[in-house]
């Protein structure tokens, strides 16, 4: 019985985590997303966003890293958004001025099966 219990409660601690924005959509500033952002995650592999069309809160995105193209109308909330397997969030400026976003993306190996998160900082050409 306190099996059942320890696996119960290691997934409410899991899910918990996932706690969702209870913030409204509201209209963003266009010119702080619109444009091509680039960054390298650790592995070394290369991505690029592209945000256009940026109205209220609704964008236009292109991701593509390696072989990977995504296209997807997103929505913006608390400076960020979900496009396939991969979150945007707007972080400001970095050290040198240039607006910086950081980029996560959930990547699945296919022959193990395991999931692993990649990070990396985007900067806005």
């Amino acid at each position: 019985m306190a099996d059942i219990w320890n696996i119960i409660s290691s997934n409410y601690v899991t899910v918990g985590g996932a706690v969702p924005s209870h913030s409204k959509y509201v209209a963003v500033d266009a010119d702080k997303y619109v444009g091509s952002w680039k960054g390298k995650y650790a592995n070394g592999k290369s991505f690029d966003v592209t945000i256009s069309n940026v109205n209220g809160f609704r964008a236009k995105v292109k991701y593509q890293s390696g072989s990977t193209v995504k296209y997807q109308d997103v929505l913006i909330r608390d400076s960020a958004f979900r496009i396939g397997d991969s979150k945007f969030l707007l972080t400001g400026k970095d050290v040198n001025g240039k607006d910086s976003a950081l980029i996560a993306t959930i990547a699945t190996n296919p022959v193990t099966g395991v999931s692993t998160m990649e990070k990396a900082t985007a900067t806005r050409n």
